[in-house]
């Protein structure tokens, strides 16, 4: 079947991207889904930094590449073989698929599946190649996903299904940015109830970070830079916000510290914030280049320690659904997330908003609805975070 998406033609382009246009918007060919694959007619798509990572080069991925991994849709067919899903079924999209079979899949979401990561590397999906082709030239899948289009086909293992009262702007950050931030929270950091909890670093992760420790009763401190983003967490519930000068110039500290940053600079920080005793948290994905200096007999002599989380050490099958009831009962504000509504044609400019720090979470209508919001409106909504 004929698509629409937005490809990356190459990588490393140089910024801003509405000027030099890494991503291009225009027909694709789609293969059937096969045996253990679904078609997803898909809603939402979310811009993440994992997307904005490729797009600069941090992360090593091939090209021609369909961007986009944090997404949910419609079934709309089941490869042959049948599934549990069932055409019709809203789902989210999660970017690490998992075999189910190896000793990673076993240990509770720690270590992310060798199979699943060397599909995500090659630009495949998980039981091998790839079901996009443009002028019959292959074009290599994201994460497993290729959310930036009308439709995309999927391994089972990249979804999950939602019931139809989770709406999909609102089921698309839950497959990433509340799975990786919240998972941080609960599965990796795992403080005791009413025990302090840091966020350092309030884009989209780190701000779900802090909205799902909220929301199980902690007190937060939101961490960051940028006054704009600190304002906005305050805005949230965040009870106490510090610029990283601040926080050390002050001496706060947590036993408990979420970094969400994605720079060694923030690691750094969270690390100098986690009180004697205390767990740190890496979440975050720097260049694979990036280097740190900490003093390791802060580990030693203060007993703390140092976990590093990748999707929030999740098992989708089991995380999507306790944050959707958490959203159910009004606890979880995952709306708040959203600075921006757009269409699939300012997705270079999308790239721009997030690298500048202007955006947490933009949101591609495939539906066609944010072709209604006036410009202006846009433009507010980057202007407030």
């Amino acid at each position: 079947m004929q698509i629409l998406g937005a490809v990356l033609e190459s990588v490393g382009e140089p910024a801003p991207f509405a000027a030099s246009r890494p991503l291009t918007v225009g027909p694709l060919e789609l293969d059937e889904p096969g045996p253990g694959e679904i078609l997803v007619r898909i809603e939402t798509a979310g811009v993440c930094h994992s997307d904005l990572s490729v797009v600069d080069g941090s992360r090593a991925r091939p090209t021609p590449m369909l961007l986009g991994h944090e997404a949910a849709g419609i079934v709309e067919a089941i490869g042959p073989g049948g599934s549990d899903v069932a055409v019709g079924d809203r789902v989210v999209m999660t970017f690490l698929p998992r075999c189910g079979r190896c000793d990673a899949c076993a240990s509770d979401g720690r270590l992310p599946c060798p199979a699943g990561s060397a599909a995500n590397s090659a630009g495949a999906l998980l039981r091998g190649g790839v079901r996009l082709h443009r002028d019959g030239q292959p074009v290599a899948h994201h994460l497993g996903v290729s959310a930036f289009a009308s439709h995309a086909v999927v391994d089972r293992a990249s979804v999950v299904r939602v019931d139809p009262d989770v709406p999909p702007d609102v089921a698309a950050l839950l497959g990433c940015a509340v799975l990786t931030g919240g998972g941080a929270v609960v599965n990796a950091a795992r403080p005791a109830p009413g025990q302090t909890v840091m966020v350092v670093g309030l884009g989209g992760v780190g701000l779900a970070a802090a909205l799902v420790a909220l929301a199980l009763g902690h007190h937060v401190i939101g961490v960051d830079s940028l006054d704009a983003k600190l304002e906005h967490a305050r805005a949230c519930g965040v009870q106490e916000t510090s610029t990283p000068e601040q926080l050390l110039d002050t001496g706060r500290t947590a036993p408990m510290v979420i970094e969400a940053a994605g720079h060694p600079r923030a690691f750094e920080t969270a690390v100098l914030a986690t009180a004697p005793g205390g767990r740190t948290v890496t979440v975050g994905l720097p260049s694979p280049d990036a280097r740190a200096a900490i003093s390791p007999l802060l580990l030693t002599a203060e007993a703390r320690t140092i976990i590093g989380s990748y999707l929030g050490s999740a098992v989708p099958e089991r995380d999507v659904p306790r944050y959707a009831q958490l959203w159910r009962e009004g606890r979880l504000p995952v709306e708040r997330l959203i600075s921006a509504r757009i269409t699939l044609g300012e997705v270079n400019e999308a790239m721009d908003a997030l690298a500048d720090g202007r955006a947490l979470r933009q949101l591609i209508h495939l539906d066609g609805d944010a072709g209604e919001q006036p410009e202006h409106e846009r433009k507010d909504q980057h202007a407030h975070v």
